[in-house]
């Protein structure tokens, strides 16, 4: 069973990787970095060997990063959305007021001999956060190109 908050499991990386005597530094490793993911085949704890995977690899630190939903993230959603063409995506987005405060995504990565090898888990309100953040972001786009239009 998949979690609505990912704090704990942050908590027991930040340590597992410690007690590695590895060292974590913080950075997101975007998409639009050529990398690996590592599948979990279903295993909540598949972390745990990338972590020692790293560490057999000789990486002397692993890249980490979370997303905490805060307030002013889903504010900046809702305005977006107010028009009435995406009225699902805005009962999407009032819904995940729930989860403020709430970490909904962890990556894990380390890079050996020139490859990017990553960790990522994610909660199923953080993925609806992601789908309803991208329309919000297009229309965000759609404006601005209008004003240029205008000019």
């Amino acid at each position: 069973m998949r979690s609505d908050d990912l704090h704990h499991i942050k908590d027991d990386m930040t340590a597992f990787i410690e007690g590695h005597g590895m060292r974590r530094f913080p950075g997101y490793v975007g998409d639009e970095m050529p990398s690996v993911l590592w599948k979990d085949s279903g295993n909540p704890e598949a972390w745990k060997d990338f972590v020692e995977l790293a560490k057999a690899s000789g990486a002397p630190f692993l890249t980490m990063e979370d997303f905490v939903l805060t307030k002013q993230d889903l504010d900046f959603v809702i305005d977006r959305l107010k028009d009435e063409v995406y009225s699902d995506d805005l009962d999407d987005a009032r819904w995940l007021r729930t989860y403020i405060g709430k970490t909904g995504f962890l990556q894990l990565g380390f890079a050996h001999q020139g490859t990017l090898f990553l960790y990522e888990v994610s909660t199923e309100w953080h993925e609806r956060y992601q789908r309803v953040l991208e329309t919000a972001e297009a229309i965000g786009g759609l404006l601005i190109e209008d004003d240029d239009d205008d000019e």
